[in-house]
């Protein structure tokens, strides 16, 4: 009896001694706000903005008249608002913008990397500031792969792709937008902190996708497996809005502990469900963005994205008339029209752009007189970015640039000298970068006719060229050797005529780009007269 009555007591004496916060019920609602005079903080006369959409990644909520927002909670989710086109988010001390919050009241599994903190859940506002960019185009910068692998790669990161683009800025926005494709570092999540130091220095609102080496592959679940990546860049899947467009940006790695292979392109219930949800909220005419990782076409002989998955996502986008795909992962350019075979069944073929990566070739190849390695991919590419401009009636243009280069959009290779009077079986090749199985290409020799050249399925011989020479090497060239070169889904060959006379003569070769239109290159081989 002594202890029953003790006990109301001794409770009361617990409570007495909890924190502030282990009393308040936790909150997930708040109030999206028009933040006037930018310190992110709601003050007097700063209005409240009716009608933005926050999500917690599967539910869609709309805030009121009062801008009031409501979701349930539940621990473990990323809550995040659906930046209106016309608006935009403050920016984090990492140069991130500020659109989300975790809901974390309890301690989640414990990861190498740390994943996300437990903390107080407590009501939240949203500060937006208005924007206005007039009707000019959308210019956006898309990076895939910049997979660091340690201090090295991130100092080449720093050097290759980031400071030839902030010193063509000259201290303003290097774009209007950035965009990530995933891979963001090769494993080692330590990197992140070093990379958004970088990625900052564009002073250009930067959204990121999540890739397999990006993963806390000692998460137990697909649904943990991004808690670290989470805890620095926020949702893995969400929306955004743009006057020109509207950029969806999913999560479609599905980690798969113990299993082999460890991941497969796919998508979670969840994400269907925010699938559906906003693309309800979207004009049919609107221009969609699609932004992922893993491509979602099958590499040959094997289904590398779900097939049902990708089926049911073509059937949420098939009523739109203007969708753009952007996918990383492979380190190589590609160019994919999704067709009926794929289970598109739209009026026109979809486009996928399977953008190039920023590392190439892993970082990989002998270094230049900068030291920094040739990093070309398997397909002969050299390693860089891409821009992506949106025009106001949902027209798009896209561009390869090559880091650190001066605007090339393709190479050639061709011999040096060949004997006068050979058969002519020797051929230039023509590695046009944003090239497709339409692209036109030409060429002539020595101010001759232009002559159409064949698209080939073969390995670059440059790059092949660089393979020999590895070969040949007794020691290592690079830190780690280029890969090896595999068949180009962007090559060109000219049979180079041997009967002209002795000397030198100018190949030319130009090809038309489907956005940038005529592009040009050259070289130059020697004819030697040899007697019989």
């Amino acid at each position: 009896m002594r202890l029953f009555l003790l006990a109301p007591l001794l409770t009361a004496a617990l409570l007495a001694a909890a924190p502030s916060h282990a009393l308040a019920p936790a909150c997930n609602a708040g109030v999206v706000f028009e933040d006037r005079d930018g310190d992110g903080r709601r003050d007097r006369g700063e209005p409240a903005i009716a009608g933005v959409l926050v999500s917690d990644g599967e539910r869609i909520v709309r805030t009121g008249k009062e801008g009031r927002w409501s979701l349930p909670v539940e621990d473990g989710r990323t809550v995040f608002v659906i930046k209106p086109a016309g608006y935009a988010f403050p920016t984090g001390a990492d140069g991130l913008p500020v659109f989300w919050r975790h809901v974390q009241a309890a301690p989640g599994p414990g990861l190498r990397y740390g994943g996300i903190p437990a903390a107080p859940v407590a009501c939240h506002d949203f500060p937006l500031r208005r924007e206005s960019r007039g009707k000019a185009p959308l210019q956006v910068l898309v990076l895939a792969d910049p997979q660091p692998k340690t201090a090295r790669d991130v100092d080449y990161y720093g050097r290759d792709i980031v400071a030839p683009l902030v010193a063509a800025a000259k201290g303003r926005r290097a774009a209007d937008l950035g965009l990530t494709l995933g891979d963001i570092v090769d494993d080692d999540l330590a990197l992140y902190p070093a990379m958004n130091r970088l990625t900052a220095q564009l002073r250009t609102p930067w959204l990121h996708a999540a890739g397999n080496h990006d993963l806390d592959f000692d998460a137990a679940t697909d649904e943990d497996s991004l808690r670290s990546f989470r805890n620095t860049f926020g949702p893995d899947t969400f929306a955004w809005e743009e006057p020109q467009a509207s950029f969806i940006v999913l999560d479609d790695v599905i980690y798969r502990p113990g299993q082999s292979p460890a991941y497969v392109g796919g998508l979670r219930e969840s994400q269907f469900a925010f699938l559906e949800a906003y693309l309800a909220t979207q004009e049919r005419d609107r221009r969609i963005v699609i932004a992922a990782h893993i491509p979602f076409f099958d590499e040959p002989g094997r289904e590398t994205f779900r097939r049902a998955d990708r089926e049911r996502l073509f059937a949420l986008l098939a009523p739109f008339e203007k969708v753009l795909l952007l996918s990383g992962h492979g380190h190589v350019q590609r160019h994919h029209r999704h067709g009926p075979a794929d289970g598109w069944s739209g009026a026109t073929p979809l486009h996928e752009y399977n953008v190039g990566a920023a590392c190439g070739g892993y970082w990989s190849g002998p270094a230049d007189a900068q030291g920094i390695p040739d990093a070309r991919m398997s397909d002969g590419t050299p390693n860089g970015y891409a821009t992506a401009r949106f025009d106001a009636d949902g027209g798009y243009s896209l561009h390869w640039h090559v880091a650190r280069g001066q605007g090339e959009a393709l190479h050639l290779h061709a011999p040096k000298v060949l004997r006068q009077g050979a058969w002519p079986g020797v051929g230039v090749y023509a590695n046009v970068y944003m090239g497709e199985a339409d692209t036109r290409v030409e060429y002539r020799v020595a101010g001759g006719d232009w002559q159409p050249m064949t698209r080939v399925d073969e390995p670059d011989p440059a790059l092949r060229r660089e393979n020999l020479l590895d070969d040949a090497s007794e020691t290592l060239r690079g830190y780690d050797r280029l890969p090896e070169a595999e068949a180009s889904t962007h090559l060109w060959r000219g049979r180079l005529p041997t009967n002209l006379p002795e000397g030198e003569h100018l190949v030319e070769v130009r090809a038309f780009d489907r956005w940038r239109g005529e592009v040009r290159s050259s070289v130059v081989y020697r004819l030697e007269r040899v007697a019989p």
